[in-house]
């Protein structure tokens, strides 16, 4: 009963999200943008955590909300510098996602986690975090507190 709560708020505020601002700004240049969040993550040595999605996708729009909102909102924000990247119908910004070795074709939302110098820690490989709107806020909360820790997140 708790998870068919927690997703129905999390489908509300998706809605209410859709709304207001797109999670992906699909004119950003993705490789200014994580080279600027580098250079800030450099007096900080927090890593920079490049969200890969589109503001089709339901995934990412249930995981921008839990960003923003959810139980690993404090946790985001304080461990990492967040670059979202839109790929558009996997036809933008592909190159970028290549270069992290992120696997944009396992399913988005995808991630890399980058150090401050800019090597890669951690990408999901394996579309773990694809199905965000079967995860609970506990669930999203765990993956990252994993990725944050230097763990493997796990897969599907």
């Amino acid at each position: 009963m708790r998870r068919l709560i927690t997703c129905l708020a999390l489908a509300a505020a998706t809605v209410s999200a859709t709304a207001a601002e797109p999670a992906y700004d699909e004119r950003a240049d993705a490789p200014a943008q994580i080279a600027a969040a580098l250079q800030a993550a450099a007096g900080t040595r927090q890593p920079v955590l490049v969200v890969f999605g589109a503001n089709w996708c339901g995934d990412c729009k249930v995981l921008d909300m839990a960003f923003k909102q959810g139980a690993a909102a404090p946790l985001i924000a304080s461990r990492f510098k967040v670059v979202k990247v839109d790929v558009g119908r996997f036809d933008h910004n592909v190159a970028v996602a290549e270069r992290y070795g992120v696997p944009l074709k396992q399913g988005i939302p995808a991630v890399a986690v980058l150090s401050p110098d800019g090597r890669v820690l951690y990408v999901t490989k394996a579309g773990e975090l694809a199905n965000a709107r079967q995860m609970d806020d506990r669930a999203v909360y765990d993956f990252f507190a994993r990725v944050a820790d230097g763990a493997p997140a796990g897969g599907r």
